[in-house]
């Protein structure tokens, strides 16, 4: 083989007859044939694999193509069948025969780097550049300081698989000690922690925890301050966008679960901030981004784990929604900019998902079917979505009998020192109520 010719490539040795191999966003079943893939492009990418292409756990490893003009890499990676593990080849001596044996196999044992399968076979490379381009933008944010502080770094690459989880997401067997009742993963990732049921700071009391309940700014920007390891600030940001990044793509090719619960939390915290929005504008309209990307992806995610269609939109539309009506509180030209990213991303989820993430929809109308026939159709749940109609909040005005009923329980009194019973002020009772919500 000429060296002139060579590009960089990984290897994939060892892998059983009708193995499950993949690379990035394509996946494929091997051949006797098959040692890894050819050609592969400068950046970030993952490949993995499993015995077979069924539910069997898939094991993954992120590697990084340096760009220049320097020799070729070539990564050596081989399925351990004992423990059946896609592990690195660790033996200098034997990864300097493949390098040096890499002419006997490059051009019927190495697949050439791409990410579709040709249609037809019509030889034409418009697809592949497209999907090359998702690649690329799926993983812009994802950097090796952020891979090796979730999954530690091997000698040339950073490896998890399907069993690989948050200790948070391990599941505990009432009834049993701990350390039986645990089932332990492979490998535990080290995500950004998030806890939803507490997003404010430690000795708040009252209105401070409403409203940092309401609105999660404080506890998105104590993550990024904290725990972030990037740098400056504006990369510290990126970081939360890296993160969901990555555990997004560890769903799809993966199917991990724990980097499914990941991906939850994330959006569960984003969506809800409101004053973060306007002081990290640059964070969430590269939020709206990269969120539009991975939606149109969905449908590539095996086993059901996310079902786009399921009654409601499932967790994502409320928080959707929610986000959208908190954007009515500003102004400025950075909101324009977040508008137009969200009017996108609307546009998108109202096409192929059937959404509607705003209040301007019929919920209640005639239909006209394809035989001509009108019928009456309501929107089921649309209410309860928006809290309005019979699911609207309403003051209720007690009876003089409901409220000396409600005196005697001691709800929203207080006792002076006398034991005189006082009115509590409904401003108090309304935030200690809060304080026992949340």
């Amino acid at each position: 083989m000429d060296p002139a010719t060579q590009t960089h490539c990984v290897l994939l040795l060892d892998l059983p007859p009708n193995a499950l191999g993949g690379i990035d966003l394509l996946s494929f079943t091997t051949t006797p044939r098959f040692h890894g893939v050819k050609h592969v492009p400068p950046g970030l990418h993952f490949v993995f694999a499993a015995s077979d292409s069924s539910l069997s756990v898939r094991h993954g490893a992120w590697f990084y193509v340096s760009p220049g003009s320097g020799p070729p890499q070539v990564f050596v990676k081989r399925w351990d069948p004992a423990n059946e593990d896609l592990v690195a080849e660790t033996s200098q001596t034997k990864v300097l025969k493949w390098k040096a044996n890499l002419g006997s196999i490059w051009k019927d044992g190495l697949t050439p780097y791409r990410q579709t399968v040709k249609s037809g076979d019509s030889g034409e490379d418009d697809d592949v550049a497209e999907e090359s381009t998702d690649w690329a933008r799926l993983t812009s944010r994802i950097t090796p300081t952020l891979l090796s502080r979730i999954t530690g770094l091997s000698p040339d690459h950073w490896s998890l698989t399907s069993a690989s989880s948050a200790a948070q997401d391990l599941e505990t067997i009432p009834g049993l000690e701990t350390s039986n009742s645990v089932l332990h993963p492979e490998k535990e990732l080290r995500f950004l922690p998030i806890d939803l049921k507490r997003t404010w700071r430690e000795g708040a009391t009252g209105r401070e925890r409403t409203e940092a309940a309401q609105d999660r700014s404080w506890a998105l920007g104590e993550l990024i301050e904290t725990h972030s390891q990037s740098t400056d600030s504006r990369s510290r940001e990126f970081e939360i966008v890296g993160e969901l990044q990555f555990a997004f793509l560890m769903v799809l090719t993966l199917n991990n679960n724990s980097c499914l619960e990941q991906w939850k939390r994330l959006l569960g915290l984003l969506l809800t901030c409101r004053q973060a929005v306007k002081d990290r504008s640059s964070l969430f309209l590269e939020l709206l981004k990269t969120l539009r990307l991975q939606l149109s992806h969905c449908g590539d995610i095996e086993a059901g784990l996310f079902d786009m269609n399921e009654q409601g939109g499932g967790f994502l539309k409320p928080l959707l929604r929610k986000f959208h009506k908190g954007l009515d509180e500003f102004d400025g030209k950075w909101k324009s900019d977040i508008v137009d990213e969200f009017d996108e991303l609307q546009d998108f989820l109202r096409d192929v998902f059937g959404w509607e993430l705003d209040d301007s929809y019929v919920k209640h109308g005639m239909l006209e079917l394809e035989d001509g026939e009108r019928v009456e159709m309501d929107v089921n749940g649309a209410d309860e979505e928006d809290e309005t109609g019979e699911y609207a909040p309403t003051i209720v005005e007690l009876t003089p009998a409901q409220l000396k009923e409600l005196n005697g329980s001691d709800i929203g009194t207080r006792r002076d020192a006398e034991g005189v019973i006082a009115d509590e002020s409904e401003e108090e009772a309304d935030l200690d109520d809060m304080d026992t919500r949340y």
